[in-house]
């Protein structure tokens, strides 16, 4: 029978999101699982809860309206015992700036940076009060070098990698365990999977399916590694790219990039 702590996981209606869904309630956790309104949440609960004798809550909102956020965050933290808090919510694209629209460039800042430090700080005297709980953190390979045409996104990833690390060192010996996941392309969809597709080999280079995203995820976090690069060739790339000098980085990186723009959508 399940026990009364929850994990929480934002995005989570589909992609990576949902994965996390399904190997957590695997795992024995209920979940309490967050996406945007009409995101058809209840099915995927009712399905976990069937399969897995798990108990699952379910809430539609949108993490980046502040006020919102603070209000439901009351609701859930006064009925549910939190212990773990997978911060996987995030949106991106791929364009030009001069075609980006600032209602855009808002939205992935709101989302990506802002919603998912205000949910973290909302949360965290929550996860303290239990002897060990763990933030997971949804970064990018994105987040190390800066690139052209997408700009704002790596942007933010370049955040949440630098905010949760060093989270990670101010809540050491706390028993609250922070993790960050740089995973590589992901084909979540048919948009991110043309534009994969659209770069050709070295667009696939590290290519991993979500499932295999998801575990390797799950159990860097659940054994405290405070970074997690899935996969073997992206572990290699980084190094690799490391190794160059940054403008040389940015050139091959936005290169390649820019090729996903016809199969991007409207930003």
């Amino acid at each position: 029978m399940p026990d009364n702590k929850y994990t929480l996981i934002t995005g989570a209606s589909s992609g990576l999101g949902k994965e996390f869904a399904i190997q957590c309630a695997r795992k024995g956790m209920n979940i309490i699982l967050i996406a945007l309104p009409g995101s058809r949440l209840q099915s995927v609960a009712e399905s976990l809860e069937l399969e897995y004798h798990i108990h699952v809550k379910v809430f539609e909102f949108d993490l980046s309206d502040s006020d919102i956020l603070k209000q439901q965050l009351q609701i859930i933290t006064r009925n549910h015992d939190i212990n773990f808090l997978i911060n996987n919510a995030g949106i991106g694209g791929t364009s030009s700036i001069t075609h980006t629209s600032l209602e855009r460039i808002d939205d992935i800042i709101m989302l990506n940076v802002r919603g998912t430090v205000l949910l973290t700080h909302l949360l965290i005297p929550h996860l303290l009060k239990h002897p060990q709980s763990y933030i997971m953190n949804i970064a990018s390979m994105a987040a190390f070098t800066p690139i052209a045409y997408k700009t704002v996104y790596p942007a933010s990833k370049a955040f949440i990698s630098s905010f949760f690390l060093g989270l990670k060192e101010e809540l050491a010996g706390t028993g609250l365990s922070v993790s960050v996941i740089y995973p590589g392309p992901i084909m979540t969809n048919s948009h991110t999977s043309r534009r994969i597709i659209s770069q050709g080999l070295k667009g696939k280079m590290g290519l991993l399916s979500t499932p295999d995203i998801a575990h390797i995820a799950l159990k860097g976090t659940l054994a405290g590694h405070p970074v997690i690069i899935p996969g073997l060739m992206n572990k290699i790339n980084h190094v690799l790219m490391q190794l160059l000098p940054l403008s040389f980085r940015m050139r091959i990186v936005s290169r390649e990039v820019k090729k996903e723009i016809p199969y991007s959508l409207s930003v």
